[in-house]
């Protein structure tokens, strides 16, 4: 099958397209052949070895597509079922095996590169509202890159949970979408970006900041929030945040800080199904509306790396096998 590998860490360029042996299900596993791989920045973190990772390796962890066999443990009613994962490495690839107890059935209806793509900034979008901060209906919620993959879907969450949602976006196709997600007020980014935010809550500051931006954005995420409000740091788009004197959330009116991430609110199986069942649903229902804004081929996983990287790109990215 062919397959992205990675031998060494670094740019997009170490994505290498690759002949490489069909992989065999476990006992607990169905085998996949992939329809459509979601592209995600800790991809681009984990090929630059932000995070350590085994050399060589095939990147990715999110896709969909249908199960064409199965490990012992599995029934075999399941072949030829359509499924959806988030947390399956290797997914840049033709054929990827993924835990049965994770392979999420795709409706009927929903599209191959919504449901390779909606996982994971879903279940992402679905903790960071409900899992690492509890924003009441009627806070406002500041929502760094409102137009990317994860911006669109938490601002559709938080609209929809009576959320007043200010988000930020570098260009006016991007305010667009934002707006159309439901975002009540749309501010680009740069010098005197706090103070606009502080305008538009008469001084007070938002509830929750949501920043999956890091280094660019963080300092203005602190200065946007009220007291005893929190900053929810969920990405490093930009970079990551440098240390801090954590005295300072003190001065700035009791803030939290947290640094959540998507693992340590699924590993619960219950958790895990009820998160995973939501998203799917409200794609499925037409509650939720996913904007895939770029496609690539599989060999073009380096490009689709750049575009992300350059933050040029709108909603989700997929690779198509």
């Amino acid at each position: 099958m062919r397959a992205i590998v990675v031998s060494e860490n670094g740019g997009p360029e170490v994505l290498v397209p690759t002949t490489v042996d069909d992989p065999r299900p476990g006992p607990d596993e169905v085998l996949v052949r992939v329809r459509a791989t979601g592209v995600n920045f800790i991809d681009t973190y984990l090929r630059a070895g932000m995070y350590p990772t085994s050399l060589p390796y095939t990147p990715g962890s999110e896709g969909a597509g249908e199960v064409v066999d199965v490990g012992d443990d599995v029934p075999r009613s399941r072949i030829g079922e359509r499924v959806a994962w988030s947390d399956a490495p290797g997914s840049y690839a033709e054929l990827v095996t993924v835990p049965a107890a994770r392979a999420v059935t795709v409706p009927d209806g929903v599209p191959d590169d919504q449901a390779a793509s909606i996982l994971l900034q879903g279940m992402t979008a679905h903790y960071l509202l409900d899992g690492s901060s509890h924003p009441d209906p009627g806070d406002t919620a500041l929502v760094h890159a409102g137009a990317g993959g994860v911006g669109l879907l938490l601002t559709q969450l938080a609209a929809a949970k009576g959320l007043r949602v200010i988000s930020t976006v570098s260009t006016d196709a991007k305010e667009e979408l934002s707006r159309k997600a439901g975002a009540d007020h749309v501010l680009r980014y740069g010098d005197g970006l706090a103070d606009r935010v502080r305008d538009l809550t008469d001084g007070a500051g938002v509830a929750v900041a949501y920043d999956g931006v890091g280094a660019d954005t963080f300092e203005a995420s602190l200065a946007a929030t009220r007291i005893r409000g929190t900053v929810v740091l969920f990405g490093a788009a930009s970079g990551p945040v440098p240390p801090f004197d954590l005295q300072r959330l003190n001065k700035a009116g009791s803030l939290s800080v947290t640094r959540p991430t998507l693992a340590h609110f699924v590993a619960d199986p219950e958790e895990f199904a009820w998160r995973a069942g939501d998203v799917m649903r409200g794609l499925s229902d037409g509650t939720l509306t996913l904007t895939v804004g770029q496609r690539f081929a599989l060999d073009e996983a380096a490009e689709a790396h750049r575009a992300l990287q350059a933050r040029s790109t709108v909603g989700s990215t997929v690779l198509a096998p």
